[in-house]
């Protein structure tokens, strides 16, 4: 788990037997950013839905295609964020996907270097999103 605000923590894929852990360390909703079937074997999101919601927790299907992240999916992905019971635990292969989205749905609320220091405490590397993340300004 890596923490990104206090609103945000993100992860590589969640194996079903961590789901309790997640509610039990305070998360309220579990955000997938994975497609289904991305990688073989990997649980399918409503395995994980399933086993969240016996935890208590929400759920948030939010596919999208690994290193194809659109202004789109980064405005889709700010509005859940938004609207989400927090704190969010978010997902996909490695945590890099769910923080590039949140690095550029934090655009108007965060300074760049703010975003780009908050993504390198959490072992992510924003510098190459910078022109991307100063373009949504």
């Amino acid at each position: 788990m890596k923490r990104l605000s206090d609103e945000l923590t993100v992860s590589p894929q969640v194996p079903l037997e961590a789901i309790p852990a997640i509610a039990d360390a305070g998360f309220k909703t579990i955000m997938c950013n994975r497609p289904d079937q991305e990688d073989p074997g990997q649980p399918s999101f409503d395995e994980i839905r399933a086993k969240a919601e016996e935890c208590g927790l929400e759920t948030v299907f939010l596919p999208v295609v690994s290193g194809n992240v659109q202004e789109a999916d980064a405005d889709a992905f700010g509005d859940v964020l938004a609207k989400a019971t927090k704190p969010v635990f978010a997902y996909c292969r490695t945590g890099t996907r769910c923080t590039i989205l949140w690095s550029l749905a934090s655009a108007n609320s965060l300074t760049t270097s703010e975003i780009v220091s908050a993504a390198a405490k959490a072992g992510y590397d924003m510098a190459p999103l910078v022109p991307r993340i100063d373009a949504r300004r």
